[in-house]
């Protein structure tokens, strides 16, 4: 077979700051390793974690949030990262900043709710009546357009679906006639139609029906059973989904319905939030769905003012409610919206409420293996030269400064013509980029040219 060359733009891989995180790190006694999970050191804090992941599992944290406080750079949003991680892959992380919540067109309260909501999974599982199969034959019948005598739009079509036990013809209606030309379906492709709703989806091409050499569309097996069947679904959404789901919503009709069409409302209002997790309820009740709580994590949580956090404390108390992780880097400081003082910036009331996981500053050693675990995760190949410099670096300036110089150091390399980073990429790069002392330095001196 001739070589097939890469046709189309060419994919850019973005990494983000902890894409290296895969949970806390913990052995099967609940113990932290030293590194593990792509976590470095903060031993008492993940083990903590680790004991939190266990409290939320057996619906133990039930009023109760988490408070992550140590100084920046101290792997508080890893951690968060890896609680969420170890609950499973399918549990939603919602990550926000305390400021995001200050907004001239929503209120405080409302952009909290939202974004608790979009931290708790429900999982639907729904039976329903399916044509499945291999097209194998397919007319689609044309007719002239209500709207404009000139225009020819699909009216019927007959269409026969294959499985390796029968073969079944159907008769369908505009409707689904309709989708079948906008997807393009055609003999050999196996498709899905919905008996109830009229939806079609097309599942891909049939294995042994040709094709291309360069396709989009997936080959799948010919599909076993009987033409029409019943096929349980699972739907994975949030309780936010549901909300703007049954905010559509006009007149009767169950949620599933509304996977297959419906107008939409411009508002969601606590009415439509309650019938929301009524509904959610009975579908546990039933067998029919299962919640799957989430982790909301709230960074600089400080700067959340009182009637914030206030709110939170109240929505603690609530049915369905998040796995919520606040971070903060604050001391004793004002409380936003007041002139009182308290530890972190927080209500006492609130603080009573929390479960406070304190982390500190790395090590030399762990800043190095963190470097390292960085250079792998950015396909950055570094020299034990310049991983000496990026861990002093790190150690006398910052760990997160030495993770910038990193990667920039690499990008540097790169454009030299060279795959590893050198010595002098790293001290070239760090007499160029300044970090925070040294640009408060440079500020103070040049205070006077500055405008105010």
């Amino acid at each position: 077979m001739p070589e097939i060359e890469e046709i189309g733009p060419r994919r850019v891989e973005r990494v983000g700051a902890h894409s290296h995180v895969k949970g806390l790190g913990l052995d099967e006694n609940m113990k932290a390793l030293p590194v593990g999970d792509g976590l470095v050191g903060q031993l008492r804090a993940r083990e903590a974690a680790g004991l939190v992941v266990q409290m939320a599992k057996e619906g133990k944290l039930s009023g109760k949030a988490v408070l992550l406080a140590g100084p920046p750079g101290t792997g508080k949003t890893a951690i968060a990262l890896g609680i969420a991680r170890e609950l499973g892959e399918d549990v939603p992380f919602i990550q926000m900043s305390g400021s995001e919540i200050y907004s001239a067109e929503r209120k405080k309260t409302e952009v909290l709710m939202e974004a608790m909501r979009k931290a708790i999974g429900v999982r639907l599982k729904d039976v329903r009546r399916v044509y499945e199969g291999e097209v194998t034959s397919l007319d689609i019948k044309t007719g002239s357009s209500p709207f404009n005598p000139f225009v020819k739009v699909p009216q019927s079509a007959v269409i026969s679906l294959k499985t390796d036990e029968e073969e079944k013809t159907l008769k369908v209606g505009p409707n689904v006639a309709q989708q079948l030309v906008e997807m393009g379906v055609e003999e050999g492709d196996v498709i899905m139609i919905d008996a109830e709703s009229g939806r079609v989806s097309k599942i891909g091409r049939a294995e042994g029906r040709g094709g291309y050499d360069v396709d989009a569309v997936r080959t799948v097996s010919r599909p076993t059973g009987p033409v029409l069947k019943e096929k349980e679904f699972v739907y994975t959404m949030t309780l936010d989904d549901l909300d703007r789901l049954m905010a559509r919503r006009r007149g009767g009709g169950s949620i599933f319905s509304l996977l297959f069409g419906a107008a939409e409302e411009k508002e969601i209002d606590p009415e439509v939030r309650a019938a929301v997790d009524q509904q959610v309820m009975d579908w546990v009740n039933e067998g029919r769905g299962e919640i799957v709580p989430g982790v909301l994590f709230i960074d600089d949580a400080h700067l959340m003012d009182i009637e914030a956090l206030s709110f939170l404390s109240r929505a603690m108390e609530g049915e369905l409610v998040p796995i919520i992780v606040m971070a903060t880097n604050r001391g004793v400081t004002k409380i936003r919206g007041t002139d009182l003082t308290a530890p972190f910036g927080m209500p006492l009331d609130l603080l009573d409420r929390l479960v406070v996981i304190t982390t500190s500053k790395y090590s030399p050693e762990e800043i190095e293996e963190i470097l390292r675990i960085r250079a792998r995760e950015e396909k950055v190949k570094v020299e034990d030269g310049a991983l000496k410099l990026l861990r002093e670096l790190g150690a006398e300036k910052s760990l997160r400064y030495a993770v910038q110089i990193l990667s920039i150091a690499g990008v540097r390399a790169r454009s030299l013509g060279r795959e590893s980073v050198t010595e002098e990429d790293v001290r070239e790069v760090s007499q160029r980029f300044s970090d925070l002392r040294e640009a408060v330095e440079h500020l103070k001196k040049y205070e006077k040219e500055m405008l105010e």
